[in-house]
């Protein structure tokens, strides 16, 4: 399993990849001082996605931190360089070093008021080393999430907010990820039996690795 290995799903929805690159994605609950982010996405502004104290645990002197528009602030104040700040919405493309490639994709609520799409919050799909990951970031099982084309895939099945484990496995099997990780369950919503009961609702085909 190459494509997964370096992967650690931290805490919640927060994940660390660390290949060539070191990428953390929604840091929060961070429980060790990395300080090595090449980069920092996140997905949106809410605290379990975009936390302040966590950023400082991985941050480096160069990081480049992808965040959406209301975040920009909150960085400069803890004195990150507001070169390194990059902005996104949905429907974005971005290059790091010719190494990575980002692309932004559009997560928010079908039937909730938790994330309205005129947030313009996002997931990601990164392409490295021959490989695409897909984090999903808060959503539900919308149009958009369905056309991505992905080998991993990061997929939230707490419910309340996002997709619960029924909708996720939907979803999942309509994408057909190679991989599929659980995220953004038994801590703040969803119990931890939840990546279980995905699992078992996702297509055999599919290798469901719960991290």
């Amino acid at each position: 399993m190459f494509e997964l290995d370096g992967i650690k799903v931290l805490c919640h929805s927060s994940i660390r990849i660390a290949k060539e690159k070191k990428i953390y994605i929604d840091p929060y609950r961070v429980q060790e001082n990395y300080n090595d982010a090449d980069l920092i996405l996140c997905t949106h502004s809410h605290y379990d996605h975009f936390s302040l104290e966590d950023i400082l645990k991985v941050i480096g002197e160069y990081t480049k931190l992808l965040v959406p528009e209301e975040s920009k602030d909150e960085l400069l104040k803890i004195g990150v360089n507001e070169e390194n700040i990059i902005i996104v919405k949905p429907y974005e493309k971005f290059d790091y070093e010719g190494c990575i490639s980002i692309e932004t994709i559009p997560a928010y609520n079908k039937n909730k008021q938790f994330h309205p799409k005129e947030k313009n919050w996002v997931g990601y799909i990164l392409e490295m080393e021959n490989t695409k990951y897909y984090i999903a970031g808060d959503t539900d099982f919308t149009r958009e999430a369905a056309k991505v084309k992905c080998d991993v895939a990061f997929i939230p099945i707490g419910g309340t907010y996002t997709m619960d484990y029924v909708e996720a496995a939907a979803l999942t099997n309509k994408i057909k990820p190679k991989y599929v990780i659980p995220i953004h369950y038994g801590t703040i919503v969803g119990n931890p039996e939840d990546g279980v009961l995905f699992k078992e609702l996702v297509d055999k085909k599919i290798e469901c690795v719960i991290l």
